[in-house]
């Protein structure tokens, strides 16, 4: 069985008469890249929050470790890091003088950690060059690496893609894919570039107007996204029988609308042959491929 490392249960958040985050549940297991996807405004920064101890939350539970008493929260929450908005840094200072610092705030002892995390993130040449010549892109490492100087088991980061081009979304991917793979760091990370995301997670919340409306482990978002034939007949049932007696076919989802046909993509002038000499007329054959964008619009769709 997976180990369950955050349990959040009908979490809820209200300000004044706004309901931020509206009766949440979600579980978070051990080697997660566990993406909280939505519109800005969706609640996503709301719950980190709350996972982090920066807000109170008016109903609900968080359980971390096991623990959800304030106690073993707080004990729970030094094995965590969190970078929620922007990281914070002083502009004069250079990267290792900024790291240094935190060191000694967090009572950190060993000296050598500031050199490793700069090293993790790719800043170890950074020199004197202060923060405020900064890239967007090295602050957001930056801001990783102080995340790193506990030796954190979960990571919490919200929006660290936001803002960044090309070349610094590649670099925060490729850092964080080697932090969850070779540091065995969990990471929960939030952003609304859904196409991003694709990339990194291992699995996805969906949220919308405060609400969770999907959890969607990432090897049926895959299946989901694959490309495919949009099969639609005069007879949809038929045609199903007929590609599986004929063709062998075994890789298909039905719905109302017809068949999903996720092989023989190259040789599709010999499905439709076989359609028709089944005695099936083929109305549409259309080659699709869904991506995260699309599968968000159409939940928000479905659920109103």
């Amino acid at each position: 069985m997976p180990e369950i490392l955050i349990e959040v249960d009908q979490l809820s958040k209200q300000y004044m008469k706004q309901m931020a985050v509206h009766n949440v549940s979600f579980q978070i297991n051990r080697g997660m890249i566990c993406g909280l996807i939505g519109p800005n405004g969706a609640g996503k920064t709301t719950i980190m929050k709350m996972l982090g101890g920066l807000v109170l939350p008016t109903d609900g539970s968080i359980s971390i470790y096991g623990r959800n008493d304030e106690k073993g929260l707080a004990m729970a929450r030094r094995r965590m890091s969190f970078m929620i908005e922007t990281p914070y840094a002083k502009e004069k200072m250079t990267a290792r003088e900024n790291l240094e610092k935190q060191r000694l705030q967090k009572g950190l002892t060993d000296k050598n950690r500031v050199d490793e995390v700069l090293g993790i993130v790719g800043l170890e040449d950074t020199g004197k060059k202060p923060v405020r010549n900064f890239s967007l892109g090295m602050r957001q490492r930056l801001g990783i690496a102080n995340a790193l100087l506990t030796k954190p088991e979960i990571m919490v980061l919200d929006e660290p893609i936001n803002g960044l081009d090309p070349e610094g979304i590649v670099e925060i991917r490729e850092l964080l894919l080697k932090l969850n793979k070779e540091g065995n760091i969990t990471i929960l990370i939030s952003s609304h570039i859904l196409s991003e995301l694709s990339l990194l997670c291992t699995d996805y919340l969906f949220m919308n107007h405060g609400k969770l409306i999907e959890s969607v482990q990432g090897n049926k978002l895959e299946r989901m996204c694959r490309k495919y034939y949009k099969i639609h007949t005069d007879h949809d049932e038929l045609a199903l029988d007929i590609l599986k007696i004929r063709l062998g076919v075994k890789d298909y989802e039905m719905d109302t609308d017809g068949i999903r046909l996720y092989e023989h993509l190259d040789d599709i002038r010999m499905v439709s042959k076989t359609l028709y000499e089944g005695g099936v007329i083929p109305l549409s054959l259309n080659l699709s491929q869904a991506n995260l964008e699309q599968f968000y619009m159409d939940m928000v769709t479905e659920k109103g």
